[in-house]
C-alpha cells in the first residue's frame, strides 16, 4: 500500500471514530514531513433538526486533518470551502 493510501485510510478511520460519520477524502498534500488532508462529510442538518422537519437533508462539511510523519493525527478542524 502506498503512503498516500495509508494517509487516506487514517483520515477516514479518524473521522469515523471522532465524528461518527462516513468521510470521503478529497485532497491530500505533503507539507514537509507532515500530511494535510481535506475530507468531505455529510452530517445531519442541525437547522432542519431544530425546526422539527423530518427529512434526510444533510449539511456538507469539510474537515482538515493534519498528520505527522508517523501518520499520527495531530490536529483536525472543520473548515469552509472558501478557505481551500
Amino acid at each position: 500500500m502506498s503512503k498516500i493510501q495509508e494517509v487516506n485510510n487514517k483520515i477516514i478511520d479518524f473521522l469515523i471514530e471522532t465524528i461518527g460519520s462516513e468521510a470521503k477524502v478529497i485532497s491530500i498534500n505533503k507539507n514537509g514531513d507532515d500530511w494535510i488532508g481535506i475530507a468531505e462529510v455529510f452530517e445531519e442538518s442541525n437547522f432542519i433538526k431544530a425546526i422539527g422537519l423530518n427529512t434526510n437533508v444533510k449539511d456538507r462539511n469539510l474537515y482538515e486533518v493534519k498528520l505527522d510523519k508517523t501518520l499520527e493525527v495531530v490536529s483536525f478542524s472543520r473548515t469552509e470551502a472558501a478557505e481551500l
